[in-house]
């Protein structure tokens, strides 16, 4: 079918949608919700059979689902209407949630239901939820959805709201996240943050300065000490650490509210002057207290290196931190070592807003590159084990050829790359990518995969060659499956054998032309985009972090609009 999207902007899940759909052979095109007038405009270019709308933040005009059946994604169970649905499932501690393809009326959600699927809820922020269970369900339905109507059937029938549990909630307001540092115990302040995690954060005060606060993380208490409750005790890495009354907890990223065109940042560095005074709290892999960096041995000659960075974005300092954990595990390596990366992202490139916020934002890009760089050159140079990219989540940019440094890489079916840089400002990239591309097996895809804007299903990502396997109904069974894996490999008679030629291989291509050469390369391309003429990387960049929605579709989306 031809079908519109039609959406506030091509997040994880319409990707994710998208993928789905094309994949069984419908004709998506992509139109932003920008105005009724545009939206009116892009049904009559496409003439699409359905419009399906996976993240919308206002009604879709009726002159469209007037006479164009529109199928609308509601975080929510079946009954369930307002726009902070996930809001308030995290924040009131609901057990089990779900997601809603209802159509679209005259009143916000509360069409007939076409689809619906349920989830149990995890302990995690609104956001972590939307990019793992959401998205899952939502492919669910949104398929069983599309199958129903392609199949000329009617919305089958729904248990009434009352016995769901669904209700109409309205928005969300301040009033009712604000954390009561007084009062308010750790679990609390956790799960206040957490249902605002992504947008809008909880507006509180720091400093005596007003802000949003989002990366809420538990920090355990050392014995003996008291704190005021409410009391700024310390920093860890780029986090703030503030007292409850029965614990601590950290502050990982915050917005401040009194610049003008402020925008997400690490605590520390929205605060650096405040925060410098703070005493530093240690934090090391090797006992376990980093937050972000975990090392795990799992026997029998396996290892496996967890990073979890905030929205998968690794900034200069954090590229640092990262290849001195890496670089201590290879002193005495492991048979084979997986990277997991993080949960929500295993690796989204360079630091964008912390690039943003930098007095010189094209000399911070320089750093955070070269940063990257060393980082991917420590993984291109670890011959003494097996290295496996283990994804258990999605990547973008430079994550995904750190990704291609290891020997093998393996996914679960979920996960979604986007492989290119040109959507920001046309940036050439680098992390080895000229050198580590070609070398992947497979049909020459170096051109298709960087010329392309679109994102990649982990089934397509196999058929080109970037991923060796797809396994694991989920992220755990993913984890497991990996392991297990990871340990028949170490286990392996053959693996002296293929360690050595993992060492000739490297010497030889080497010799045929040296890593720096192909960085070298890379970095000369990059420096134009930094410090050239054409500003389209700086702009592209400052309208990214401050969420500066677009005035209209990008091409390669908006295939309808194409001559």
């Amino acid at each position: 079918m031809r079908i519109l999207f039609l959406t506030r902007s091509f997040n994880g899940l319409a990707q994710r949608l998208y993928l789905e759909l094309t994949a069984l052979g419908h004709e998506v095109a992509v139109e932003f919700d920008i105005a009724d007038t545009v939206t009116i405009e892009a049904v009559a270019l496409h003439r699409p059979a359905l419009v399906v709308a996976p993240f919308l933040t206002r009604a879709i005009p009726e002159a469209v689902w007037r006479h164009t059946v529109c199928l609308v994604v509601h975080p929510g169970i079946v009954g369930d209407r307002g726009p902070s649905a996930l809001d308030w499932a995290v924040a009131a501690g609901a057990t089990t949630w779900g997601v809603t393809v209802l159509q679209a009326e005259a009143q916000m959600d509360a069409g007939p239901v076409w689809a619906s699927q349920t989830f149990p809820m995890r302990e995690a922020s609104k956001s972590s939820l939307y990019r793992h269970e959401v998205t899952e369900a939502a492919a669910r339905a949104v398929l069983q959805a599309v199958q129903r109507f392609a199949a000329d059937a009617c919305p089958p029938p729904q248990p009434e709201a009352a016995a769901t549990g669904g209700r109409w909630r309205p928005l969300m307001t301040q009033a009712e996240r604000a954390i009561d540092w007084q009062r308010d115990d750790t679990d609390t302040v956790l799960r206040k943050v957490r249902a605002a995690d992504g947008a809008p954060g909880v507006r509180d005060e720091l400093f005596g300065r007003p802000c949003q606060l989002f990366d809420a993380r538990a920090v355990a208490r050392p014995p003996g000490t008291a704190y005021t409750p409410g009391q700024l005790v310390g920093r860890r890495h780029e986090a703030l650490l503030r007292a409850t009354h029965d614990g601590l907890v950290a502050i990982g990223h915050l917005r401040r509210a009194d610049p003008a065109d402020s925008f997400k940042l690490p605590a520390t560095l929205a605060f650096p002057a405040e925060a410098a005074v703070l005493p530093a709290w240690p934090a090391s892999m090797a006992d376990g207290s980093d937050p972000d960096i975990r090392y795990e041995s799992a026997g029998d000659g396996v290892g496996a290196l967890h990073f979890d960075f905030y929205n998968g974005a690794v900034s200069t300092v954090q590229c640092q931190r990262l290849c001195g954990a890496l670089r201590q595990v290879l002193l005495q390596p492991p048979r084979v070592l997986l990277l997991f990366g993080g949960s929500d992202f295993w690796c989204n490139g360079i630091h964008l807003n912390v690039i943003e916020a930098a007095a010189s934002p094209a000399d911070e890009s320089w750093r955070n590159i070269n940063a990257i760089d060393d980082l991917t050159q420590t993984l291109i140079e670890a011959t003494g084990c097996l290295v496996i990219a283990a994804m258990q989540a999605s990547a973008g940019a430079g994550g995904v050829f750190m990704a291609l440094a290891a020997d093998a890489v393996w996914a679960r079916p979920g996960v979604v790359l986007n492989p290119h840089y040109k959507n920001m400002g046309n940036l050439y990239g680098s992390e080895y990518w000229t050198y580590l591309l070609p070398r992947r097996p497979g049909p020459p895809i170096a051109a298709e995969v960087m010329g392309r804007r679109l994102p990649l299903s982990a089934s397509q990502a196999r058929a080109l060659g970037l991923l060796d396997e797809v396994f694991g109904d989920s992220a755990p069974a993913f984890r497991a499956e990996a392991l297990a894996r990871a340990a028949a490999l170490a286990a392996s008679a053959d693996l002296p054998a293929r360690l050595h030629a993992k060492q000739q291989r490297r010497l030889q291509d080497e010799a045929v032309k040296p890593l720096a050469a192909y960085r070298e390369e890379e970095l000369a391309r990059m420096r134009r985009n930094f410090y050239g003429f054409d500003p389209s990387y700086h702009i592209a960049r400052s309208n990214f972090v401050r969420r500066v929605a677009l005035s209209w579709t990008p091409r390669h989306l908006a295939t309808h609009r194409r001559p």
